[in-house]
């Protein structure tokens, strides 16, 4: 089974406008996002999704930059998107990502693998019940259901969000949950705003810049110091992702 890994991203955000582009302790958002993916065992390619927008040349540019694929298709449709992405590049199974998760773990993208592919699942996901920190979320999707989806999402945030359709459908998807071992979902790790934007830039500082931390280190670090969770936690999350 060939598992790609597919991260969406673009320029315009209404909250904080190139938000993937930032820095973040010398990289941009959406490299620190690369990075830690390719940390990943059991994902066969990494491909970045954005829009044949003309802003979003600056994504395809910085794609080029990291040496990773990339695929452009319709801004609103991030489903079909998707779709288009899966079958240019052959995969048999697709991992959602969003670009403004510069703290996702790739210990919980192939747990989520893992579970996906032994479970024998069309769809599986940390985030249906939500007890990792805002920012971990990973699906894994069977691009047969992905191709189901595609043909029968409605128009609006069916089509926006990917995967609606999957969930909100349980009578026609084998759906795998999992979740972690307490609830940590008080916690923010998303980036949305100047405030988010801040808290992350406090946590590479503390690993010197480095990718290859844990997001149970992270959680450690706050715990010890909860003033770093107090800097965003009033954020309040947007009904919409920005992709």
């Amino acid at each position: 089974m060939r598992i790609v890994a597919i991260i969406q991203a673009r320029v315009g955000s209404s909250r904080l406008p190139g938000k993937v582009l930032k820095d973040l302790a010398g990289q941009t958002v959406l490299a620190r996002v690369v990075n830690r993916l390719r940390g990943a065992e059991l994902l066969d390619e990494l491909v970045i999704a954005t829009s044949v927008n003309g802003q979003d040349d600056r994504i395809a540019a910085e794609c080029g930059y990291l040496s990773a694929e990339c695929f452009r298709g319709d801004e609103a449709d991030v489903l079909d998107r998707y779709y288009g992405a899966a079958l240019n590049f052959g995969a048999d199974a697709v991992v959602r990502i969003t670009a403004d998760c510069p703290l996702i773990d790739p210990v919980l993208v192939d747990e989520t693998i893992e579970t996906f592919r032994d479970r024998k699942v069309d769809y599986a996901t940390n985030g249906l019940v939500v007890t990792y920190p805002r920012g971990l979320d990973v699906e894994v999707v069977k691009v047969e259901a992905l191709a189901r989806a595609w043909r029968a999402a409605a128009p609006g945030y069916q089509r926006t969000h990917v995967t609606p359709y999957l969930y909100e459908n349980p009578a026609l998807f084998k759906i795998a949950s999992l979740s972690a071992d307490s609830d940590y979902s008080k916690y923010r790790w998303t980036l949305d705003t100047a405030e988010d934007l801040a808290m992350l830039r406090s946590v590479y500082k503390h690993f010197d810049g480095r990718d290859n931390f844990g997001w149970r280190e992270v959680l450690w670090l706050m715990q010890e110091n909860p003033e770093l969770a107090e800097m965003n936690c009033h954020v309040r999350q947007k009904a919409v992702e920005e992709g």
